[in-house]
């Protein structure tokens, strides 16, 4: 298959449609800057009226934020019965909440970190850019190769 075929499967999806497949999942892949390299983190968020929140702990994630560059986080699924997938990525800045209000409301999110331990810094990631693509994987034989059924040089 071509690479003009595969681009034509895959579907952009509007910005409410996005929103609706980040309320499907709770975990998603959080990309900061880290004073000179890029790092990834998982982390589970809540869709809260147009913005995503999460919940971090001292460490690399909330350095990275504090420093002020633009986040982005990923998501995304799969269902198994049909085989389409999407992903969404959203983009912009993240800031710590602070205020009395902010705190009070982040209480009622519904927002349960599955790693232990320390998480009392909620996180705001407001969207300047949100986007998102739903597709049909692709069957094995679409992609497999007579190469990867090749025999391979031990890695010893």
């Amino acid at each position: 298959m071509n690479e003009k075929a595969a681009a034509a499967r895959a579907e952009n999806l509007p910005v409410h449609e996005c929103w609706a497949q980040l309320r499907v999942v709770s975990v998603g892949r959080l990309a900061v800057w880290d004073t000179d390299h890029p790092d990834i983190f998982p982390v589970n968020y809540t869709v809260d009226h147009g913005t995503l929140v999460f919940r971090t702990g001292e460490g690399t994630k909330l350095s990275a934020l504090l420093r002020g560059h633009p986040v982005a986080l990923e998501a995304d699924g799969v269902d198994p019965d049909t085989g389409v997938a999407w992903s969404v990525v959203v983009k912009g800045p993240a800031e710590v909440l602070s205020t009395t209000d902010d705190l009070v409301d982040s209480f009622s999110l519904r927002l349960f970190p599955w790693h232990a331990g320390h998480k009392d810094n909620f996180v705001r990631i407001q969207p300047t850019s949100v986007t998102g693509r739903r597709f049909k994987v692709t069957p094995p034989a679409d992609w497999w190769t007579a190469y990867a059924n090749a025999p391979h040089s031990s890695p010893e």
